[in-house]
């Protein structure tokens, strides 16, 4: 190797060999202090039982911050100009955002719904005409799933300010069927009881109850309140009348028959 050369890459080495290596140190120091940061703020948060996407966002914003930092501070170690740096960034920062003011418009939307928490997963809801069981709320999006099983994935942005109706997780059923004024009401009320009660689609809590609504000339009303899950209640409907009709029709409880006037118009017999 030429003497010149070799003593030029001595000399660079003696200058900016150690700021390197404490530049390599201080972003190993600052990537090990971001995930040490990062995993204690998830554990607090988790305690906290803090929403998971905004637990989610506040750990990575978290651990971007230490980071940048990190990769600041090596940078002045190469001798390099902050300022200009930081305002670049800020100028670069806001075209960005500019350009992506929709999806931080639904990012933003996320962060509402988060922490006003008009509905939670496992709720069912309508807004804009479009109704089903939510599934999951991320940041920009939020995710039901219809009677069908079909997916809707529906912007955070369409969301928020829009009236929204919350049918939360369950709603009540009350099935009622007319029984003769001669039926045997305790056999009546033991099989609705019966059938409500064995149902795999009526919650017990709240408990199920069956009762008495009304009674009137035409006979008497046998009622059954049921709570279900609000995605359950088009299906557990016609199951529960067709198993209250096998109940009643298996004890020979049977339904009333209809009453009707039959009257004779004068003169109707001579034509």
């Amino acid at each position: 190797m030429n003497p010149n050369m070799k003593e030029l890459t001595i000399e660079l080495l003696l200058r900016y060999g150690f700021q390197v290596l404490g530049a390599l140190a201080i972003l190993a120091v600052g990537f090990l202090v971001a995930r040490s940061l990062g995993r204690m703020a998830d554990q607090r948060f988790q305690k906290q039982q803090m929403e998971p996407p905004m637990r989610i966002l506040l750990v990575r914003v978290i651990k971007i911050f230490v980071l940048a930092m990190a990769f600041v501070v090596a940078l002045d170690k190469f001798g390099f100009s902050i300022a200009p740096l930081v305002a670049g960034i800020g100028v670069a920062g806001f075209g960005v955002g500019f350009a992506l003011q929709g999806v931080l418009g639904n990012i933003l939307a996320g962060l509402t719904i988060i922490f006003t928490k008009p509905f939670r997963v496992g709720e069912y809801i309508e807004i804009n005409n479009v109704h089903g069981e939510v599934v999951a709320i991320e940041l920009s999006t939020t995710t039901l799933v219809q009677v069908d099983h079909s997916r809707v994935v529906v912007p955070n942005r369409k969301i928020v300010g829009e009236i929204v109706h919350n049918f939360g997780a369950m709603r009540l059923l009350t099935l009622t069927v007319r029984v003769p004024h001669t039926a045997d009401l305790n056999a009546a009320l033991l099989a609705a009881s019966h059938v409500i009660t064995q149902s795999a689609r009526v919650l017990k809590d709240p408990a199920p109850s069956t009762g008495i609504a009304s009674v009137d000339d035409t006979g008497i009303k046998i009622a059954a309140w049921a709570w279900v899950r609000v995605v359950d209640v088009f299906s557990a409907e016609p199951e529960l009348y067709q198993s209250l009709v096998d109940a009643f029709r298996a004890r020979g409880i049977g339904v009333p028959a209809s009453a009707h006037d039959v009257r004779l118009l004068e003169g109707a017999g001579s034509r």
